[in-house]
């Protein structure tokens, strides 16, 4: 699902992402909700990037990776702990593109999330590569989820890759 989010384009800067799990559920401007066996997600595109909530069996998940007044975590590289019953890892990568190769790769991860049923992407008023792409998928107990937040002004690209799954354990082995 693509839609055109209606505000003005203030998260401009890839440097000013945080990273924060377990906040409340913030004002969206955009929302798709998806069921998958046993849990349910909802990706939320803000004024301010994105944030997942999970519910499932092990309790409820959010995550919130946006730019936050008065926030201090920055977006870190990686992330593994327990939220719950469940194992939680997170990753993130920041890439600098050239102009054209920034508008190719804007274009590319439009389509795969616009064309994709758990998919859910939303462009900026006032340039077309000014967006924020959410990706969510079901795998063998498995949430995963990636999101996009495209800085074309300054030709960066922050990838972030999320998984949510039962906890492993000496007895599962």
């Amino acid at each position: 699902m693509l839609t055109t989010l209606k505000t003005a384009y203030t998260d401009t800067r890839a440097a000013d992402l945080a990273w924060c799990l377990g906040r409340e559920p913030l004002p969206s401007l955009a929302v798709l909700d998806l069921e998958f066996p046993e849990t349910t997600v909802q990706l939320r595109l803000l004024g301010a990037s994105h944030q997942v909530i999970l519910d499932g069996p092990g309790g409820t998940c959010s995550e919130t990776v946006a730019c936050i007044p008065g926030s201090s975590t920055p977006l870190p590289l990686g992330v593994s702990t327990l939220v719950g019953d469940r194992e939680y890892e997170f990753a993130a990568r920041v890439e600098t593109l050239s102009r054209g190769s920034f508008a190719g790769r804007a274009q590319e991860l439009l389509a795969l999330v616009t064309d994709h049923p758990h998919g859910l992407a939303g462009t900026f008023p006032g340039d077309p590569h000014a967006f924020t792409a959410m990706l969510a998928q079901s795998h063998e107990g498995q949430i995963k989820w990636r999101t996009w937040h495209a800085y074309p002004q300054e030709g960066r690209l922050v990838a972030t890759r999320t998984r949510v799954g039962s906890r492993v354990t000496a007895a599962t082995l």
